[in-house]
């Protein structure tokens, strides 16, 4: 509210008006809340059904590796090609930065067994010995 003094017209204003800051703040987390679960699905796969609860790795120890039924791989959702030694070299680079990284492995269940194990394979000769596969819950459970 503005008050004027008999005196001095140009009185300043010494309040904050705080309902915008606060509607812009409800704005982006509604933004945050929506754009979430979309940044962790890069690529449209149908995952295998069944295997066990995701173990509680920290999320920023977790690196994605996908693969796509045609064979184009994608890490941290940046496409690798089909080019497994480029493929290696990033997921090395990422190991390097975080010895504590967790693979987790997305392939569509229609897909070839070998382009997973592929990633399981470079996993393996490197030393990196924290991965896992994603899958869809069972309904049984």
């Amino acid at each position: 509210m503005r008050r004027f003094s008999q005196r001095n017209s140009l009185v300043t204003l010494s309040e904050i008006n705080v309902t915008p800051l606060l509607d812009l703040a409800f704005v982006l987390l509604i933004i945050f809340i929506i754009t979430t679960p979309l940044m962790e699905q890069t690529v449209n796969l149908r995952l295998p059904v069944g295997g066990a609860t995701r173990a509680s790795a920290k999320p920023e120890d977790v690196v994605l590796a996908e693969v796509r039924p045609d064979g184009a791989y994608y890490l941290k959702g940046r496409s690798v090609g089909s080019d497994l030694r480029a493929l290696e070299s990033r997921l090395l680079e990422e190991y390097r930065r975080n010895p504590n990284m967790v693979v987790r492995i997305r392939a569509d269940a229609g897909g070839k067994f070998e382009l997973p194990m592929n990633i399981i394979e470079i996993c393996r000769r490197n030393g990196i010995t924290r991965f896992d596969i994603a899958t869809e819950p069972s309904a049984n459970r």
